[in-house]
């Protein structure tokens, strides 16, 4: 199958093919998503809490998104992978935004970088987009802003804040993303958004109407310790491991592990050449 580009998705749109988008935070994960047939493969700075263990998306590093996005790369070969500008790599300055999104492209092997905010990272877009550089924005609830919203909570239930989305989605487009993702946006405002935009809507909790969906990795299989709403899990191989880990631990414990089949013997004569010379 041909690789994904920013030319495919936005036939997608066009066409009226839905968009399945997972993130990904390292190897393994990133052949499973390769083999499965998503279309864009997200690294995003979820990693921090569902992998790194941090409390919100804030204390991830440049590096941290470097590292996790090499492993993507080596893993996935089909999807578009766009890789998330971590909290306060595109905030100081355009330029350095710019700097910022090169060495996820050169170092972590993105093909594409994703960034938070609306009309006040539109000069940010056009200087990354201007450089040859696929940009994805993200509106509605910005996790990198949690502290100012106090909590994941949905944005745009009042017709102003409504409305402002709808401005500034139209102003990522102008400014030169090809596509936009949103976050826990209500359905209503969603469909219009995707119906206004010539560019595709990558939906997380925000309805069927988008152009598209994201979910993180681990929600999807039962890997963390809560669930959102938005997400469903389509395998409890989180509860499996569990059950397995716990079984390992109790043979390794009781000694009927490991056994004769999952060892090898020396061949006599070199076993007994090594007894007399030990």
């Amino acid at each position: 199958m041909k690789s994904v580009t920013v030319t495919t998705v936005l036939k997608q749109k066009k066409a009226g093919e839905k968009i399945a988008m997972v993130t990904a935070y390292d190897y393994p994960a990133a052949v499973r998503a390769d083999r499965a047939g998503v279309d864009m493969i997200l690294v995003g700075d979820s990693l921090g809490m569902v992998v790194l263990g941090y409390e919100t998306t804030v204390q991830v590093t440049m590096e941290d998104m470097i590292h996790h996005s090499k492993a993507v790369a080596r893993g996935a070969k089909r999807p578009l992978i766009v890789t998330d500008l971590p909290f306060l790599s595109y905030h100081l300055s355009a330029e350095e935004a710019l700097k910022n999104a090169g060495r996820l492209l050169q170092e972590g092997g993105a093909q594409a970088v994703k960034l938070e905010g609306g009309k006040e990272v539109t000069r940010t877009v056009e200087k990354i987009t201007g450089a040859g550089i696929p940009v994805m924005g993200h509106i509605g609830f910005t996790p990198q802003s949690i502290h100012k919203f106090g909590g994941f909570y949905f944005q745009g239930k009042s017709s102003q804040t409504a409305l402002r989305l709808v401005e500034e989605a139209k102003a990522l487009e102008e400014a030169g993303a090809f596509a936009v993702v949103l976050e826990l946006v209500p359905w209503e405002v969603s469909a219009k958004v995707s119906e206004l935009l010539a560019i595709p809507t990558i939906g997380i909790g925000s309805g069927p109407a988008c152009d598209g969906q994201v979910q993180v990795f681990h929600d999807l299989f039962g890997l963390g310790d809560f669930q959102p709403r938005h997400a469903k899990q389509y395998a409890g191989v989180g509860t499996e491991i569990q059950e397995g880990l716990e079984k390992y631990a109790q043979e390794v414990k009781a000694e009927s592990f490991p056994t004769e089949e999952n060892t090898r013997r020396m061949a006599p004569a070199e076993l007994a050449e090594f007894k007399r010379l030990v």
